[in-house]
């Protein structure tokens, strides 16, 4: 029987035990899935815990129940790998030997990286709302805000979902307009990219929505420092940026066990990964998916449940003694909450930028384009997200590699001249 462990019971973690599990039956593989604990967050759902439209407590689940029967799974935290030994030390001792070890740990929340965040004013005037307590206590702040200047400040890229800080400018802009006090609040948006976002294409959009909406945007900033009693942000090269409130995303990092397991993930404690076939070029007993994969695409969820598909099938070949499926392009797709119950969508791969159109046909949803359709299909996600995608589910119509149906061509086209 062959003997597959699954480090992490996030998205990626779950939906691929669960799909693995399903492709091997319980005679063909033991499975084994670990965590440090036993709370599981639909993380899409924090960005509307700060405007009052989501409660944290309903976003979390424990770990266990989105497991299927026949999984064994264990909460403890991961000591180190071993990947000359093929074996997973856990923190009480225990050791796991696998024939094939997936990792889907995820990226981990680093605030103290970034000198003087986590010092005076955090939790007061900085917050971050990529956890449950941060995006809490932020509710409680932006109540009492009425006046004065809010920045929202990428510290460094990789991050989860790299446009929910977008988002959260977006509904910022709307929130403040409910409140009647938009006009006494300027809001920024600091990002160390050159534009709004990392494609340019949609970079371009995506920033003439926020100059629209009267947001501005500070690019190529690197934030090196963040001042609380002095209310600035500090770049490495003096730059400065004023606030009264700031909304920070932090450094992300791969699980710290990574960089305790020799030669497992590169200095940021990600996996290196073969970007198409999800296998990673450190051990070719070791796989990785989601946050903790080092792949040139989104840390974003809807990557992880496409990369689900490709890495199952591929640890099914490793271990059948077959060439790998080396198809997995990049997809990516995001619902950008945009505010006044709209939304847009946008659906790319490692090759091709966002591109109006319709997904995942021409009769879908409207592509590079706000709709109160895209915002219910952001609102609707969660449910899937219980109920199809974590238990390794397809969604009919909807597939690993991106769809060409549906989108207008001859934007791609237009750009590939303009460069």
């Amino acid at each position: 029987m062959h003997r597959i462990v699954v480090l992490g019971a996030g998205t990626g973690g779950t939906l691929a035990a669960n799909r693995l599990r399903r492709a091997f039956g319980e005679t063909d593989a033991s499975i084994t899935v670990v965590d440090r604990d036993d709370r599981h967050v639909y993380q899409p759902g924090l960005l509307f815990v700060p405007f009052g439209l989501a409660h944290a407590e309903d976003l979390v689940r424990p770990r266990g129940h989105q497991i299927h029967k026949g999984i064994e799974y264990l909460v403890d935290p991961i000591d180190r790998v071993d990947i000359e030994a093929s074996r997973v030390r856990l923190d009480d001792g225990r050791e796991l030997p696998y024939d094939v070890l997936v990792v889907a740990t995820g990226a981990v929340l680093a605030p103290e990286e970034t000198e003087g965040l986590t010092g005076e004013g955090w939790m007061e005037k900085m917050f971050t709302f990529y956890d449950p307590q941060g995006a809490e206590a932020l509710a409680e702040r932006l109540r009492f805000f009425e006046q004065g200047r809010l920045v929202v400040d990428v510290v460094e890229m990789p991050i989860k979902c790299p446009v929910a800080p977008l988002e959260f400018c977006f509904l910022a802009d709307w929130f403040f307009q409910q409140q009647g006090v938009r006009d006494k609040v300027e809001i920024a948006y600091v990002t160390p990219l050159d534009g709004a976002f990392t494609k340019p294409v949609s970079s371009r959009r995506l920033g003439g929505m926020l100059e629209e909406r009267g947001i501005e945007l500070v690019t190529e900033f690197n934030t090196g420092e963040v001042d609380g009693p002095g209310g600035k942000l500090v770049s490495y090269d003096d730059r400065q940026v004023g606030f009264d409130l700031a909304v920070v995303i932090p450094v992300h990092n791969g699980a710290s066990y990574v960089t305790r397991s020799p030669g497992l993930g590169d200095p940021l404690g990600f996996i290196p990964t073969d970007e198409h076939t999800l296998q990673s070029t450190v051990s070719p007993r070791v796989f990785a998916l989601g946050d903790a994969a080092g792949v040139p695409a989104s840390k974003a969820g809807s990557v992880t449940h496409f990369e689900g598909e490709v890495l199952v099938e591929n640890v099914r070949r490793f271990l059948a003694g077959e060439p790998l499926d080396a198809s997995f392009d990049g997809h990516a797709n995001c619902f950008i909450e945009t505010g006044f119950s709209k939304a847009m969508m946008i659906d790319f791969n490692y090759d091709t930028e966002p591109l109006p159109g319709r997904f995942p046909s021409s009769v879908g949803l409207p592509l590079m384009k706000e709709s109160h359709l895209n915002h219910l299909g952001k609102l609707l996600f969660q449910w899937f997200y219980w109920h199809t995608l974590l238990p390794g589910r397809d969604i009919p119509g909807v597939h690993s590699a991106m769809p060409s149906a549906g989108k207008d061509w001859r934007q791609a086209a237009d750009e590939e001249v303009r460069t």
